[in-house]
């Protein structure tokens, strides 16, 4: 190897071991801190009135079935009611809203599209009665049972925001929703839970999350991005409201199986990240240098790229002829498979999913080809786009 070669691949390695090491130490810290029993509330659920907010755009056929999950646990708590956020649509979901017995809010403005701005409507409607606390959830998702009774508790226990576990409803329809299951029990189990158990906020998941009344007339929902749940957090954040981990509390959600829905939501959660990422992580960074201490978290956050990359990032520098690029690489890719394997055991997955580790590089090169799309999903004027389904499966239909 000639001697200016050499010196290129060495800064190579630098830049890549700073990209990657923040993020591999993190990783390893929450994993450990996921580990551990969650804290459950054991006292008295809190009172007041639940209105539990469903955004909806064209959701006709997959609204049925979420409505019977949460019409379930309104009979359950009486002081509970389902509003439907019918926004911007063009089928029949408003009347099927009101034929399962949900209230609807029926929104049109072309201009203003997607998850975000519905919430924040409905909120400022809301707001005007008697409401103490309001919970989200997708319109394809379904609540385990005791789930509203688990909120009180946590509400009782002093919490001004909950996010309770979310994770997938349809993990058996195909491969790609078996590495969702598995990527979601990561993301949106473990590190939340290793987050609560360090004493950060736990984040939000754009899923199953409530807030106080108090915290919205304070922090209005004003997050018009297309990840509206990481913009509003960053906020809450910012303002000194910390997010407490519902681990009792479960929404399962629908992911799509294959075609064009895979590659928008992945488009819409990665790239919408990147662009809190440019967004905010300077204020951050300024802000813990600063010594604002609650500033780390989620900066640490918004520098952890997703797993797939992190995983090229790791791979490539275990390739290069340095010992010390080798043990970061090969050291942190020990961390993602002790991830991994923490979050099957934290969720009861069965064991089988390891299996998916044998073709994770295919899935790593896939996201890889997508690199170019998601820096263009980036872009801070790049339009919400709903997430492409599939027929709703046999057996949910209306």
């Amino acid at each position: 190897m000639t001697p200016d070669l050499q010196s290129v691949l060495a800064v190579a390695a630098a830049a890549l071991a700073v990209l990657a090491l923040p993020g591999t130490l993190w990783l390893a810290v929450l994993t450990l801190a996921g580990l551990l029993p969650p804290a459950r509330p054991r006292q008295q659920p809190a009172g007041g009135r639940i209105a539990i907010v469903v955004p909806a755009h064209n959701e006709e056929l997959r609204l049925p079935r979420t409505l019977a999950s949460l019409l379930a646990e309104c009979r359950r708590d009486v002081d509970t009611e389902v509003i439907v956020v019918a926004d911007n649509c063009t089928d029949g979901t408003a009347d099927v809203a009101r034929c399962h017995g949900a209230r609807v809010l029926v929104r049109h403005d072309l201009a203003k599209r997607g998850k975000g701005y519905a919430l924040d409507h409905a909120f400022g409607k809301l707001l005007a009665e008697d409401f103490r606390y309001f919970v989200v959830v997708d319109a394809d998702s379904e609540l385990d049972a005791g789930f509203v009774e688990a909120i009180r508790r946590h509400f009782a226990a002093g919490a001004d925001v909950v996010q309770a576990r979310y994770t997938v409803l349809n993990a058996g329809d195909s491969l790609r929703t078996r590495f969702m299951e598995l990527a979601l029990a990561a993301f949106n189990v473990l590190r939340p839970r290793g987050r609560a158990a360090l004493g950060f906020s736990a984040g939000l998941l754009g899923n199953g999350f409530a807030l106080r009344r108090e915290v919205l007339q304070a922090l209005p929902y004003a997050a018009g991005s297309i990840v509206e749940d990481l913009e509003y957090h960053l906020v809450l954040v910012f303002h000194g409201v910390s997010v407490a981990f519902a681990d009792d509390a479960r929404v399962r959600g629908e992911m799509p199986a294959s075609g064009a829905g895979v590659r928008q939501q992945r488009l819409r959660w990665e790239g919408g990240r990147l662009r809190m990422l440019l967004e905010h992580a300077p204020g951050l960074a300024a802000d813990l240098l600063r010594g604002r201490g609650r500033a780390a978290e989620p900066l640490l956050d918004l520098l952890l790229p997703p797993l797939a990359y992190h995983a090229a990032l790791l791979g490539a520098l275990a390739l290069l002829p340095f010992d010390w690029a080798r043990l970061i690489g090969l050291g942190g890719l020990a961390v993602l498979a002790l991830h991994v394997l923490a979050a099957i055991v934290v969720c009861r997955l069965p064991a089988s999913r390891l299996l998916l580790l044998a073709v994770a590089p295919l899935y790593v090169l896939w996201k890889i080809l997508l690199l170019p799309a998601t820096f263009a999903a980036a872009a801070r004027d790049h339009p919400w786009v709903r997430t492409a389904r599939e027929s709703v499966r046999e057996g949910v239909q209306p």
